[in-house]
This record gives C-alpha cells, sequence and structure tokens, in this order.
C-alpha cells in the first residue's frame, strides 16, 4: 500500500510538472509572438511612409522647399543632423536648405532607394535610405536615416540625418 501511493504521488507530481512546463512553453511563445506581431510593419504603414517618401522627391524635383519641408513636424523640436553639425527646429532647418539649395538648378533632380523601413513602436517608424541627387554643378550622394513619427494622425518627420559621400 505505502508502494502504491507514492507511486500515485510521483505521477501527479510528474503530471504537475509537465503540465506546468508545457503552460509556461505555450506562455513564452505566444509571448514571442506578441511582440514579434508588435514590431512588423503592415503594408498599410509601409505604403503611407512610401507615400510621404514619394511627397518629398516630387515637392524636391518642382523645386518647392515648402513643400518638401511639409513632411517634417513644425517643431522647434525637430532635428536634422548634415555635414555641418545638427540643426534644431522646423525653421532653422528650412533655412539651411534655402542656403544650401537656394534655386532649382542648385536642388537637381532627387531620387531615393529605400533600403529599410522597420517599426520601432506604434507611431514611430524608422527609415533607411540612399539618395541621388543629379545636377549640372556636381552629383551628390548619400545615405540617410529617418526617424517618422505619427503625430496628431500624420506620418512626420521628427529626426532625419543625412550624409553624402561626396
Amino acid at each position: 500500500m505505502f508502494i502504491k501511493n507514492e507511486l500515485t504521488n510521483l505521477v501527479e507530481y510528474i503530471k504537475k510538472k509537465t503540465m506546468r512546463i508545457i503552460l509556461t512553453g505555450i506562455f513564452v511563445l505566444l509571448f514571442v509572438f506578441n511582440t514579434l506581431a508588435e514590431n512588423k510593419i503592415n503594408e498599410n504603414v509601409k505604403n503611407e511612409i512610401n507615400g510621404l517618401l514619394e511627397k518629398q522627391v516630387a515637392a524636391w524635383n518642382e523645386g518647392n522647399l515648402e513643400k518638401f519641408m511639409e513632411t517634417y513636424w513644425k517643431s522647434d523640436k525637430l532635428v536634422f543632423v548634415g555635414s555641418r553639425g545638427s540643426t534644431y527646429g522646423w525653421q532653422a532647418t528650412l533655412n539651411n536648405y534655402k542656403k544650401g539649395y537656394p534655386n532649382k538648378k542648385a536642388m537637381g533632380e532627387l531620387e531615393f532607394n529605400i533600403i529599410e523601413i522597420s517599426k520601432i513602436d506604434k507611431k514611430t517608424v524608422f527609415v533607411i535610405g540612399r539618395f541621388e541627387l543629379s545636377r549640372d554643378l556636381g552629383n551628390l550622394s548619400g545615405h540617410f536615416t529617418l526617424n517618422i513619427q505619427k503625430i496628431k494622425n500624420r506620418w512626420l518627420i521628427v529626426s532625419d540625418h543625412s550624409s553624402s559621400e561626396d
């Protein structure tokens, strides 16, 4: 009788441990899949970001810096990092663009090659890309990273780091 009770207790113990291991495994898998799903960018967001970037290219190629800047967060907290260092604020960034690209000839034709668009959280996207600027004054090319956030139901660039290879 003693051995039978001990075996019954052992079987119950093993069942409980096995059930805990299975439940823990299921919980871990659900957590991992949920985390991956949260950080995966959906096609709608990707299309919206690509639309924003296409709007930038179109405005640039029209020679319209004000329209180009509509894709940026109109805030003193906007940051642009380029060859001359950091510029803070929407107006200061526009002023720098106007100084560096005073006319359509200086602006040339812009083309983007988007390397990666990834989701940081529900309202933040990170973009890595390459730019090619064709112009009579001499071509420019390089890479950029953008931090784009959903602000008041619009995707806007809040941080831009562009580096020229030339």
